[in-house]
């Protein structure tokens, strides 16, 4: 395991601060006046996704974190839980607690590949392809007149997410979603 001084602190790195694993999401060296240079950080937990700000000194070091990632398949979400496989090893299930996952399951349909991160040989958070292939079960017809209103309505795909799309998207399209915004980016396929 590396031992990081606070100059190689830097972005995309995933560090071990306090026990806990955190991704550097930005940094910046900077020295006021006399003193000794600072590095001022802003952290993301990667299990909680919170994030904080802060300052390593000259003489602090941190050791980076242990990552690994396992390829896995989402299985479903059940009574608060939603569970996965390692990817060719179905015996070795894990789940999440689904409000710690919600933000990515919900584009999730059964036997979706994820990333499953792993601390410290303990899965802690998922990574989930930004952009997703999903069908539309249901959608309102569009109603001659209603482009007033910007011409969006509300639709449902088939992980149970619903999203605002165009007003000509039809139950049986294929959309393309920005799974980290929640945005309609295109349709892929007409039914």
């Amino acid at each position: 395991m590396a031992i990081l001084s606070y100059n190689e602190i830097v972005q995309k790195t995933v560090i071990e601060y306090e026990g806990q694993p955190y991704k550097v999401l930005s940094s910046h060296v900077f020295r006021m006046q006399q003193r000794k240079p600072v590095n001022q950080t802003k952290l993301q937990h990667l299990v909680s996704g919170k994030v904080t700000e802060i300052s390593f000194h000259q003489n602090e070091s941190v050791p980076e974190a242990d990552i690994e990632t396992m390829p896995a398949i989402y299985l479903y979400t059940n009574k608060g839980e939603s569970w996965f496989a390692e990817l060719g090893n179905p015996k070795n299930r894990f789940s999440f607690p689904e409000e710690v996952v919600h933000e990515k399951v919900q584009w999730l349909v059964q036997n979706s590949p994820v990333e499953c991160i792993v601390f410290k040989e303990k899965p802690i958070t998922l990574e989930i392809p930004i952009k997703m292939d999903l069908k539309v079960t249901d959608a309102p017809p569009a109603v001659k007149g209603d482009t007033a209103t910007g011409g969006n309505k509300l639709v449902t795909l088939e992980s149970g997410a619903t999203i605002l799309t165009p007003l000509f998207i039809n139950p049986g399209d294929v959309l393309r979603i920005n799974t980290e915004t929640g945005d309609y980016v295109e349709r892929v396929s007409k039914s």
